[in-house]
């Protein structure tokens, strides 16, 4: 197992902590990789109730890795990596899934909340959705699960304007569930994991399982919509622009691009 997801089980919960904090959480292949293994681990183990997710250090997650993005690894073992059979695990996830967001949530650490059955903030955090702003579009089925949880308005607003959202305004529109001091979240986070693994295992599966059949058909559909724009998008013009910024560590110009 990669180090990049430090894994502690414990009172049939399984806490998975983010730990590349040098890069603030940002997923590259690998660790996108390690996730998806543990949350798919996590999934088959009989005496597992409940997932956390959590990040080291300072961030949550600082979203994909725009390096790796601009440059993607090539992988020649035949099988899938990265960001779309993770997202496949995480829609699909079988049991509670609860995010505890100790900081920045940047892109994936943004689209990755509506996935989860309780979002819990830290008061200091804060959360933002770049893409259009990277010259890209949203992801993860937020197209669809974003409406549906906050609204039309609010969502065109955090996907249009891309603006700092913190955790008080991510309470009042529903994008997380509480709330609480930084040096309280863990355990709080814990305190609702550990009381709800003490259910019936069984009983909590199926009650997933009849909550998910509601939505996920219109996510996966999303997703497919959101990837072939997604494509399109990748490595166009303002795409390039925006990495390039980022990299020269300057302010985007997108008013005057090349046609192709």
């Amino acid at each position: 197992m990669s180090d990049l997801v430090l894994i502690e089980d414990k009172n049939r919960v399984r806490l998975l902590t983010l730990n590349r904090p040098e890069a603030m959480n940002a997923f590259n292949d690998e660790m996108y990789d390690a996730t998806s293994v543990a949350l798919h681990e996590a999934a088959m183990d009989p005496e597992l109730a409940v997932v956390v997710i959590t990040g080291q250090g300072k961030a949550f997650s600082a979203g994909q890795d725009l390096a790796e993005m601009g440059e993607p690894p090539v992988h020649d073992d035949g099988l899938r990596h990265g960001f779309q059979p993770f997202i496949e695990v995480v829609e699909a996830f079988p049991k509670p899934l609860i995010a505890a967001v100790n900081g920045l949530g940047i892109g994936i650490g943004l689209t990755l909340l509506p996935h989860c059955d309780f979002v819990l903030m830290a008061d200091d955090a804060r959360l933002k959705a770049p893409f259009v702003d990277l010259g890209v579009t949203t992801e993860a089925g937020s197209s669809f699960l974003l409406p549906a949880m906050i609204g039309w308005a609010a969502t065109a607003h955090i996907l249009y304007t891309a603006p700092w959202i913190d955790a008080e305004y991510a309470v009042q529109v529903g994008l997380a569930w509480r709330a609480v001091p930084p040096d309280e979240l863990m355990a709080e986070t814990i305190y609702l994991a550990e009381y709800i693994a003490q259910k019936p295992i069984p009983s909590l599966v199926a009650t997933k399982q009849v909550l998910l059949a509601g939505r996920l058909d219109a996510t996966r559909h999303a997703r497919e919509r959101e990837n072939e724009a997604f494509g399109r998008l990748v490595g166009a013009p303002a795409n390039r622009e925006a990495i390039a910024a980022f990299k020269e560590k300057r302010p985007a110009n997108f008013t005057d691009l090349p046609k192709n």
